[in-house]
């Protein structure tokens, strides 16, 4: 764009390139340096993807400066452009201009008077740290296993604890089992009945009084087929007789099975076969079995199946504690307040719950880390740059009034952070400084009517076409994909309003025309020449104005 607008101005094309060069060269350079500076602070956090994330775009930064001046240049002269025939400002945004300069102060504290005053909303700004969540439900395998976790006992979040031995893991059961957030606390001594003396007495009294019919010496024959349909139809007419015109669902199963019945009478006898195989064989199996279950065995640690025992327990005597949440357990709400209450009891613990809330916290951690790191540089590098702290206020500004803006928006427009999308964040760390760089340079160089100049169209189309190029991403129907896209497009949008609006209120007319339209008189009054606001950033127009 700085090309455009110097091709403009002097017509011909090696002439523009160089004034470009001049012009653009610094801020450039700087930009890139802050951003690439600002990219490799995220290298020491503890969240790899985030170190990764600095070395790649950091370096990506220095070779996209590095093709900016060499291939771009190079490509320009060998195409040849025709010339540009129109300025490249805005000039319908001359308006904005004179208002923004006419209410600057009401402008610039009103801004920070609407984000300080929605600041609380970012007690509320959630981070879901549930990996799955960035699954697409709708895929048959996912959607399966959050029909599974759902349910409690399948301990999909739950936690593990191991303690030394059993007496302590029932130990811990019991303080936790008092928890609010705890649904259900396991050990292998919750596989141990309680009560048996007691009911191992009913079940012998039971026994007494079964044993007769199981043990019959005497069997009578099996049915015939025709014994089998006079039964069959008698059953059915019984139910038929039961029902009635009965209405509810107890009457209208019996007479279903009534019609099934009868359907079966009339039937092949091969088919009433099958049915028998199907019915009474089964039986024939629990039949077996029922003497033996009604002469139980006392249940201690000690009998219960190695297989099943190996699960609680190690042969050199540790135990394992299965803690489950009260809630849902696909709730990241339950899962942030069932953790923290059960770790103060038992530090120690792990499980699937405790591994992804500790992940979540390590890269929240790694952000706020990675921020103040970068931060830090960037403010550093721009003081040893334009050597003047109010003028790294200037820049910073800005840039945090967009991040909290952003964030504030998360709240508002229920977007919770993720794994995925908070990559956005240290992405608009790095685009949002190098747009108020742009702007500092061309303040500090003395130019104004900021809002219609060259510089706010370029920044305008870099926003707009990095919004759009993430902001399809929202299309995708990967849910982690789109939650990105969403908000990468939300804060490039916030950091550009706060680069084109907000920096230039904020930054006032340049200081060096400040001080070169002001002048003094004999009688002791200070006067200040017109604003000259409208002013276009033309050498021509800059000759006739002086």
């Amino acid at each position: 764009m700085r090309y455009r607008a110097e091709r403009h101005d002097y017509g011909d094309l090696r002439t523009g390139l160089r004034s470009a060069a001049r012009k653009a060269g610094v801020p450039l350079a700087l930009a890139a340096a802050a951003t690439a500076v600002g990219f490799a602070s995220f290298v020491p956090t503890a969240y790899r993807g985030l170190a990764e994330l600095g070395e790649i775009a950091g370096c990506g930064m220095i070779l996209a400066f590095l093709i900016s001046i060499t291939l771009l240049p190079a490509l320009l002269m060998v195409l040849n452009p025709p010339v540009e025939l129109h300025p490249m400002g805005f000039a319908a945004l001359r308006r904005v201009d004179r208002f923004i300069q006419r209410y600057r102060m009401p402008v610039v504290v009103t801004t920070l008077l609407l984000v300080v005053l929605a600041a609380p909303l970012l007690l509320f700004l959630p981070f879901d740290f549930n990996p799955l969540h960035l699954r697409n439900p709708n895929v048959e395998s996912v959607a399966t296993f959050l029909d599974l976790r759902k349910d409690p006992q399948t301990g999909a979040n739950a936690i593990e604890i191991i303690a030394p031995s059993l007496g302590a893991a029932d130990a811990v059961r019991m303080r936790l089992a008092s928890l609010p957030q705890v649904s259900q606390v396991d050990t292998l001594s919750r596989l141990i009945p309680p009560d048996q003396d007691q009911k191992r007495a009913l079940i012998q009294d039971a026994a007494e009084e079964l044993k007769p019919s199981i043990n019959a010496t005497e069997v009578s024959p099996p049915p015939t087929d025709e014994q089998n349909i006079e039964a069959l139809v008698s059953t059915a007419h019984s139910l038929t007789a039961v029902a009635g015109h009965a209405n509810g669902r107890g009457a209208e199963a019996a007479r279903r099975l009534s019609g099934l019945l009868v359907e079966l009478a009339k039937s092949e006898p091969s088919i009433r076969k099958a049915v028998e195989a199907a019915i009474v064989n089964p039986l024939r199996i629990a039949l077996d079995q029922l003497p033996q279950e009604l002469d139980p065995e006392q249940i201690t640690a000690d009998t219960i199946p190695a297989d099943l025992k190996r699960e609680w327990a190690t042969p050199e005597g540790q135990a394992r504690i299965e803690v489950l949440p009260k809630g849902d357990p696909d709730d990241t709400k339950v899962l942030r307040n069932f953790v923290p209450a059960v770790l103060a009891i038992a530090p120690n613990a792990t499980g699937p719950a405790v591994l992804l809330f500790e992940a979540g916290n390590t890269v929240v951690r790694a952000f706020i880390e990675a921020g103040i790191f970068a931060l830090a540089a960037i403010a550093l590098l721009l003081w040893v740059t334009l050597r003047r702290i109010a003028d790294v206020l200037l820049t910073l500004v800005p840039l945090l009034a967009a991040i909290v803006v952003t964030l504030e928006l998360c709240v508002v427009l229920d977007l919770p952070l993720n794994f995925a999308d908070i990559i956005a964040l240290p992405l608009l760390l790095g685009v949002g400084v190098a747009f108020k760089i742009y702007y500092i340079m061309a303040w500090r160089s003395g130019k104004t009517a900021l809002v219609q100049s060259t510089l706010t169209r370029a920044v305008i189309f870099s926003a707009l076409t990095q919004a759009t190029a993430f902001g399809s991403l929202w299309l995708s129907n990967d849910p982690g994909t789109s939650s990105m896209g969403k908000l990468m497009a939300l804060a490039l949008l916030c950091t550009m309003a706060a680069a084109v609006l907000f920096q230039p209120a904020l930054m006032g007319r340049p200081r060096a025309r400040a001080e070169q339209f002001e002048a003094t008189f004999d009688f002791g009054r200070q006067v200040k020449f017109p604003d000259l606001q409208d002013r276009a950033e033309h050498p021509a127009d800059e000759m006739a104005e002086r």
